[in-house]
């Protein structure tokens, strides 16, 4: 409930300022937390909340790719703007410097040379990290270790 908390109040800011991206980009992410919310008929733990907020990421990227291909940059960087805001209420993602040094820690950690192994290392590293590792960095970064 912490996040959405957030949202509320940073919502009230944006009206008041006359943000109009903020103001309509957690709208949008504050309709998608409730939701979620009554869905599951619960209030959402923190995890939950912050699965909304990837959620709401990754869909402004995958908009973000396809207005480029279509040459609508006008539509691009206003994903863009969105995008910025939904990531302040994400936790600091890490660097892909990091992201290798711990790869390489769970990969010594767990004795894996081997592909096969990936979906393990995979595991492991995500778990560990939680919330803080993109999925497809880390696949690409632990393929090339395990190639």
């Amino acid at each position: 409930m912490q996040i959405q908390k957030r949202v509320e109040e940073d919502l009230k800011k944006a009206l008041r300022e006359r943000a109009e991206v903020t103001r309509d980009t957690l709208r949008m992410l504050l309709a998608d937390l409730k939701k979620k919310q009554i869905d599951e008929n619960r209030d959402l733990s923190e995890d939950e909340e912050l699965a909304v907020c990837q959620k709401a990421v990754k869909m402004r990227q995958e908009s973000i790719v396809q207005f480029e291909k279509g040459g609508r940059e006008d539509l691009a960087s206003r994903e863009r703007a969105e995008l910025a805001v939904v990531q302040g209420f994400l936790p600091q993602a890490l660097s892909e410097d990091e992201v290798r040094a711990a790869a390489r820690a769970i990969l010594d950690d767990l004795k894996v040379t081997s592909k096969k192994d990936l979906g393990v290392a995979m595991k492991t590293l995500m778990a560990r990290h939680k919330n803080r590792v993109d999925g497809k960095l880390a696949q690409k970064i632990l393929g090339e270790m395990l190639s």
